[in-house]
């Protein structure tokens, strides 16, 4: 969580739960919502003044909510001026904490009417497989990525591969680390929404690797196992690579547990080395 305070992101969190998700009542408008603070996300991102003023602890809180709500009315829904003045009015580290907690809110928004585990493991799976799409992809990922296509081209262009084959909180996520990935890769950005909808999920992601494909049975006992290891609900996320040669290579957070072949090989080679 970086240097984000726990405790106000606590609070925000739970506003936006009592007071605004409650009452959405579908997919369609947290993803709606969702959208709008994404659009928040992006004015403080262009607005350094404006941000630094709003990240200050020294200026009052309603006055931030005053100021947030004066440049917001009008042009989006009494929901996001109540959750951006929510988050403005906490109290963070700095300008990129108060930007960081306005983008978490704005991903769980979009995935607010996907509580079941069934829904999140499927949004996670989209995020996931599309992610290893563009890496397989060169051509692909050099159109959506670059800087010299206007946003919106590069964004009709996702919208034409995925629409109707992914759910909307996904294309919603995608379209954000298309066209606004707030200095990261493609890559990193997508993985950090789904690590986001991991958390807002209270579950760990496992990248775990095979040189053949894992069966059900499999997947389930190595998720409970690692449940059990780490406390935890935990995600799989599968990849067949043939180049490990055997075993497992699983990735949790920054932990990487390797016990494939081409891995014990390579630690041989290291302390030959050394």
């Amino acid at each position: 969580m970086r240097g984000i305070s726990r405790t106000s992101l606590v609070e925000v969190t739970r506003r936006l739960d009592e007071n605004v998700l409650a009452s959405a009542g579908t997919a369609q408008s947290g993803v709606s919502l969702g959208s709008e603070l994404f659009e928040v996300v992006a004015l403080l991102g262009s607005q350094h003044s404006l941000r630094r003023w709003l990240a200050d602890q020294a200026n009052p809180a309603e006055r931030k909510t005053e100021l947030i709500g004066e440049l917001l009315e009008a042009k989006v829904s009494p929901s996001t001026v109540i959750v951006a003045g929510d988050v403005v009015s906490a109290k963070w580290s700095g300008p990129r904490d108060l930007v960081d907690a306005m983008e978490r809110m704005a991903v769980y928004a979009t995935v607010a009417a996907l509580q079941s585990a069934s829904a999140l493991d499927e949004l996670e799976d989209e995020l996931f497989r599309f992610q290893r799409i563009v890496a397989a992809q060169p051509e692909l990922r050099e159109a959506l990525t670059r800087e010299a296509v206007a946003p919106e081209q590069r964004l009709s262009l996702l919208e034409s591969l995925l629409s109707g084959k992914v759910n909307a909180a996904t294309l919603t996520l995608v379209g954000e680390a298309v066209t606004r990935p707030r200095r990261r890769t493609l890559e990193q950005a997508l993985d950090h929404f789904g690590g986001l909808v991991a958390e807002r999920a209270k579950r760990y992601v496992a990248v775990v690797r095979s040189a053949v494909a894992l069966s059900e049975s499999q997947q389930s006992r190595l998720g409970a196992a690692l449940s059990r290891a780490y406390g935890r609900d935990i995600h799989l996320n599968t990849e067949v690579a043939p180049e490990i040669v055997g075993g497992l290579s699983i990735q949790v957070g920054d932990e990487v547990i390797d016990g494939t072949i081409a891995g014990r090989i390579a630690e041989v080679q290291r302390r030959l080395a050394g």
